[in-house]
């Protein structure tokens, strides 16, 4: 077992829990401002240094033992905040390279590719680190901390680690010099094979992904 390991899992509860409420709590501030649009430029640059960190609160979670809740049945949080003012504002901002093709297990044999929406899945992941942190701000620690780990592996975790794949993927197209051909035909509601998605996943030049996304390219 790494250091880092070890650290994860003897370190205080409480302590933990503060670290990793204050990743979370910060995520959840930052993706909100940036839907908001004020900065349009620089969205992409934006989410992928947000992901990014949550996904290190994520490993941190990923590598602690267990948590364990004090009740056997979850507390009731209330509703639930609506994400879709969020998502809406995001697939606007994300337009044209919002959709993007993702192999959900690189383990299973075989696996088509399939399409999904980097503004969908930010909507969803905050829904689920929301959900965790009114049991946190309720002062159920315990209960955060679980529902944050079993959510991470459950969705959030693999989740967001496809969004950074394609956040990556777009930086890297434009920063060297690396066009993409247009994104039409690409869409959530089919079920793509990996010849089909090859076709469609491309004809965004990357001067038009580079204007609306604000990113330099680098000659």
């Amino acid at each position: 077992m790494s250091d880092a390991t070890l650290h994860a899992t003897s370190q205080s509860p409480d302590d933990f829990a503060v670290q990793i409420a204050d990743q979370i709590e910060s995520f959840l501030v930052a993706v909100t401002e940036v839907a908001k649009g004020d900065e349009p430029g620089s969205t992409v640059p934006f989410l992928l240094l947000e992901v990014s960190q949550l996904l290190l609160a994520g490993g941190r979670l990923g590598a602690h033992e267990d948590f364990l809740p004090d009740e056997r049945y979850e507390p009731d949080p209330g509703p639930e905040p609506d994400a879709d003012g969020l998502r809406e504002n995001l697939a606007r901002l994300l337009d044209p390279v919002d959709v993007y093709s993702e192999v959900f297990d690189p383990y299973a044999p075989r696996t088509a590719p399939v399409a999904a929406r980097i503004s969908d899945d930010l909507a969803d992941v905050i829904t689920d680190l929301r959900h965790g942190m009114v049991h946190y701000r309720a002062g159920r620690t315990a209960e955060a901390l679980w529902w944050w780990q079993f959510s991470y592996f459950s969705n959030w975790g693999p989740t967001a680690s496809a969004v950074l794949r394609a956040l990556q993927s777009v930086l890297i197209h434009v920063r060297l010099n690396q066009p993409l051909e247009e994104l039409d035909g690409l869409d959530t509601d089919q079920d793509l094979g990996d010849e089909a998605l090859e076709m469609e996943a491309g004809r965004v030049m990357a001067e038009e992904i580079g204007t609306p996304l604000g990113i330099r390219q680098v000659r």
